[in-house]
């Protein structure tokens, strides 16, 4: 298994990346939930109407079409919504300019323009990411664990084609978690947070040579399905709330129609599917 692109063999003339929270992981509801909500309220003393705001938080980031956003593009959302219908946040203009400012919206990022602007709700945003990061390392164990048919779905690809973890997920944490679970014994390289968006990843795997026709990009996210189309390959999404379904189905039929050729019909399918699945 191969950590990065230089040391990569193309073995197969299929590629199917595959992302990891959320997708192949059942990781992703239980860090909103636990995690980036919770730590949310805490930080900005939001307790009064944390119910209503625990809900919305999830919706948005868990089960409508900004599902996998980014998690500064998520809170300033979430703060504009609270500043218009609970209570208000201070400086939160200064969240939503550096949100927009075209800046990769990541700790190191946010740190820098702190130095930068001494901003105090920048402060807060990042002393709310640090702590979203800890109580993560703090989940039990047994709330990380595959989505049923993920191990199954991974094997049938590894059997005609290369696969790829493309996740925007920490790297060590996809190390553990795939590692854990034997996950990695069916994939031929690892792109995480580390080696570009989801995007670039996928250009640059089909550097090696694939025809961009027997390329899969498996996600449950619309940023997955972003990162399909514009590289010209196929998507098929893992539904929310029905993951263990769409791993069945990709195994049985959607491996089976890229093989064959049949993939673009069935693809309007499924992405149908994927858009009503969250009310889009």
């Amino acid at each position: 298994m191969y950590s990065g692109f230089e040391a990569f063999v193309k073995r197969h003339e299929y590629l199917v990346c595959v992302d990891s929270d959320g997708c192949a992981m059942d990781t992703m509801d239980c860090k909103h939930i636990y995690c980036f909500g919770p730590c949310m309220v805490k930080e900005w003393g939001l307790e009064q109407w944390k119910t209503p705001i625990l809900e919305r938080w999830n919706e948005i980031n868990l089960y409508s079409m900004t599902r996998g956003i980014n998690r500064f593009k998520a809170l300033d959302m979430m703060l504009t919504e609270v500043n218009a219908k609970y209570t208000t946040v201070d400086h939160l203009e200064d969240l939503t300019k550096w949100v927009n400012s075209g800046a990769a919206p990541s700790n190191d990022a946010i740190k820098k323009a702190i130095d930068e602007t001494g901003s105090h709700i920048l402060k807060k945003a990042l002393s709310w990411s640090v702590a979203v990061n800890a109580a993560i390392v703090e989940l039990p164990e047994e709330l990380k664990k595959p989505f049923e048919g993920a191990k199954e779905g991974l094997a049938a690809a590894s059997e005609f084609a290369d696969v790829a973890i493309v996740s925007s997920a920490n790297r060590d944490a996809v190390v553990e978690e795939w590692t854990k679970f034997k996950l990695l014994d069916h994939v031929d390289i690892m792109l995480a947070q580390d080696m570009g968006s989801k995007a670039h990843c996928i250009a640059e795997m089909l550097k090696f040579g694939y025809d961009r026709d027997k390329v899969l990009m498996v996600g449950d996210a619309p940023g997955d399905r972003d990162a399909a189309e514009m590289n010209g390959v196929h998507y098929y999404p893992i539904l929310v709330r029905h993951e263990a379904a769409s791993w069945a189905e990709l195994a049985d039929i959607g491996l089976e129609k890229l093989k064959g050729g049949e993939y673009s019909g069935y693809e309007k399918e499924k992405i149908a599917e994927f858009l009503k699945n969250l009310g889009a």
